[in-house]
């Protein structure tokens, strides 16, 4: 089957084959959501939306308070192509985030490159956000200060949440009173700031590749400095290929 691939592909992360067959070949398996022991976190699988598919898994600690804890909105990485909010890799590290950081926890399952392309991605993030502002889910409502709110990624998911602000700031109406980012984090973000890499211009078509503030923030330095989320970490790892 190998024999069968096409010669050249624009995605790394992806096989094709001449018959039109897609296999992702890196990434974890799924895992259902669970109460997990040594963490001490639960979680549920919710849907977002039924057209488009967009959906989320939930994280809490077994053990809540009268008090309400912060807000963690996490959104995975895989250069937008690869990996789930329901895989191996991110359920396991949503459970130790969540017991360590003290949150609940909304992990964003969004549509992937190159069968959803840019900008599908933002906007499913985006959808997800308001749902979580709207409070209608209990845990949300419950146990969430909706007041406190972070948000993460790393890789894709950086580059998604970095995106997700600076929207933001051209909707000045949203989010409204109901919910506050007050953090982001940004785990080696998928930015490029040289020549756009032939994987951006493909699953980004029409995209002006470093003159493209959504992949590189410094195209428009305005957006940057009206970022206004209190606090923003970026971490970058030496050698981290994701």
């Amino acid at each position: 089957m190998i024999s069968q691939l096409k010669s050249q592909d624009p995605n790394p992360f992806l096989r094709y084959y001449k018959n039109g067959k897609l296999q992702r070949p890196i990434g974890t398996p799924f895992v259902p959501p669970s109460n997990d022991p040594e963490t001490r976190v639960i979680s549920k699988d919710i849907i977002i939306s039924h057209d488009p598919k967009i959906a989320a898994r939930l994280y809490r600690p077994t053990t809540t308070t009268t008090t309400k804890l912060p807000l963690l909105i996490y959104i995975h990485g895989g250069a937008f192509s690869i990996e789930s909010a329901f895989s191996t890799l991110y359920h396991t590290h949503l459970n130790t985030l969540t017991a360590a950081a003290r949150v609940i926890a909304v992990s964003i399952e969004y549509r992937l490159t190159p069968e959803h392309l840019i900008p599908s991605c933002y906007e499913d993030c985006w959808e997800a956000i308001k749902w979580v502002e709207q409070a209608s889910d209990p845990w949300i409502k419950n146990h969430a200060d909706l007041n406190r709110v972070f948000l993460a990624g790393d890789s894709a998911g950086g580059n998604i949440a970095h995106n997700i602000v600076v929207r933001r700031l051209t909707l000045p109406a949203w989010p409204g009173p109901g919910l506050k980012i007050v953090g982001m984090a940004l785990v080696h973000p998928y930015f490029e700031f040289d020549e756009p890499s032939k994987l951006w211009m493909y699953i980004c078509p029409g995209s002006s590749g470093v003159d493209d503030a959504r992949i590189n923030p410094a195209a428009d330095p305005r957006l940057l400095e009206k970022i206004v989320c209190g606090k923003v970490q970026v971490c970058h790892v030496c050698g981290w290929g994701g």
